[in-house]
C-alpha cells in the first residue's frame, strides 16, 4: 500500500538526537507514512544508532545524499522530493519531536478540505526531552482558512511558518524545489514561492510539533552571528525581493519590511537591491533610503515612545 504521507528528514551528525526524533515518528497514530532520511555526509555513528529502527520498520529508509545534489539542507530535501511516494509531504528535523497525532490530524483536515494546498499548525520549543515525554492527547482544535496574502505574513515573520510546521500537498512541489545555494532561510525563500502559487490553506491552533532549542541549530547559529547564515539570509532576501517585483507583489508593507531588514542585518546591499526594482517608485525609494539612513534615530524615537 502506498503511503499517504512522505516524511523527509535531512540529517548531519545528529546521532545524539535523531533516535528520539525517529521514535516520535514511529509513535504516530496512523501507519500510512514513509520516512526518507537523507544523510548529508555525516561522520558520526548515526547509522549505527538508528540501525535497529531501520531493520524493524521498513517505513524508514536511510540514504546518502548523491553528489549530484548540493551539500546542505536544501540539497538533501530536493533529493527526498525526487523520491516521494505519498500524496502529502512534511519536512521534519533530526533533533525535534513530533506529536503522536501530527499526521492523523493533518490528514483529517485535508479530508474535510480536499482543495487546500497546505495545513499550518503550531510548534512549541523545548530544551529537556523530559518536557515532551508524555504529550497529552488532542481532543479538539480550531481551524480557519488562510488568507491569500498569507505569504506576506510568512515573509515578515508575522506568522511562525517554520519548515516543519506545515503538511503540504505533494503536487505543490511538482515544479518547485529548494534553492540549494542557500545555507539558511532556504525554506523561507521556497515557501514564499509556494504560498504565492498555491495560496489555499488551513491554519490550526493545534500544537503538533516540538522543536529542540540549542545553539548548534541553524537558527541558533544565525542569531549567534554566524557570518555564513547571515550571508545566506541576505541572498535569500534579494531573491524574494526580485520574485515579488516580477509578480507585481512588492507591496508598501513588504518594501518597509525589507528596508528595516537591511537595517537589522546591517547590510546596505538589501536596501540597494530593493531600490533597484522596477516596481519601486521614486516616493518608495525615498522612504527606503530614509528608513535605512535614519534608522538609529528612528529606533531611539520608537523606544522612547514605547517607554512613555
Amino acid at each position: 500500500m502506498s503511503p499517504q504521507v512522505t516524511i523527509i528528514m535531512a540529517t548531519f551528525n545528529r546521532a545524539h538526537f535523531i533516535y528520539e526524533s525517529l521514535k516520535s515518528i514511529q509513535a504516530q497514530t496512523i501507519n500510512a507514512w514513509e520516512c526518507i532520511i537523507i544523510d548529508d555526509g555525516g561522520t558520526d555513528n548515526t547509522k549505527e544508532i538508528i540501525a535497529p529502527l531501520l531493520s524493524q520498520d521498513l517505513r524508514f529508509s536511510f540514504l546518502k545524499r548523491p553528489s549530484r545534489y548540493e551539500k546542505g539542507l536544501s540539497g538533501c530535501r530536493n533529493y527526498g522530493l525526487d523520491l516521494v511516494k505519498g500524496n502529502h509531504i512534511v519536512f521534519f528535523d533530526d533533533d525535534d519531536i513530533i506529536h503522536p497525532q501530527n499526521l492523523e490530524i493533518g490528514l483529517a483536515v485535508f479530508k474535510v478540505n480536499p482543495t487546500i494546498h497546505y495545513l499550518h499548525y503550531v510548534k512549541q520549543s523545548f530544551i529537556d526531552i523530559k518536557e515532551v515525554a508524555d504529550l497529552p492527547k488532542i481532543d479538539s482544535y480550531t481551524t480557519h482558512i488562510a488568507t491569500p496574502s498569507t505569504y506576506e505574513d510568512l515573509i515578515t515573520g508575522t506568522m511562525g511558518f517554520a519548515s516543519c510546521t506545515v503538511l503540504w500537498k505533494a503536487s505543490n512541489f511538482k515544479n518547485i524545489r529548494f534553492n540549494d545555494m542557500l545555507q539558511y532561510a532556504e525554506e523561507w525563500e521556497c515557501y514564499t514561492r509556494i504560498l504565492i502559487n498555491f495560496p489555499r490553506g488551513i491554519i490550526t491552533d493545534a500544537v503538533l510539533y516540538y522543536n529542540r532549542k540549542h545553539l548548534a541549530s541553524n537558527t541558533g547559529e544565525f542569531f549567534s552571528g554566524n557570518p555564513n547564515r547571515k550571508k545566506a539570509k541576505v541572498a535569500a532576501s534579494k531573491l524574494v525581493i526580485t520574485y515579488l517585483n516580477d509578480l507585481g507583489l512588492l507591496s508598501a508593507k513588504l518594501q518597509k519590511y525589507f528596508a528595516w531588514e537591511s537595517v537589522l542585518l546591517k547590510e546596505v546591499s538589501i536596501n540597494k537591491h530593493l531600490m533597484s526594482q522596477s516596481s519601486i517608485g521614486v516616493k518608495s525609494k525615498c522612504k527606503a533610503w530614509f528608513y535605512y539612513s535614519f534608522s538609529p534615530l528612528i529606533k531611539i524615537y520608537l523606544k522612547n515612545k514605547k517607554n512613555h
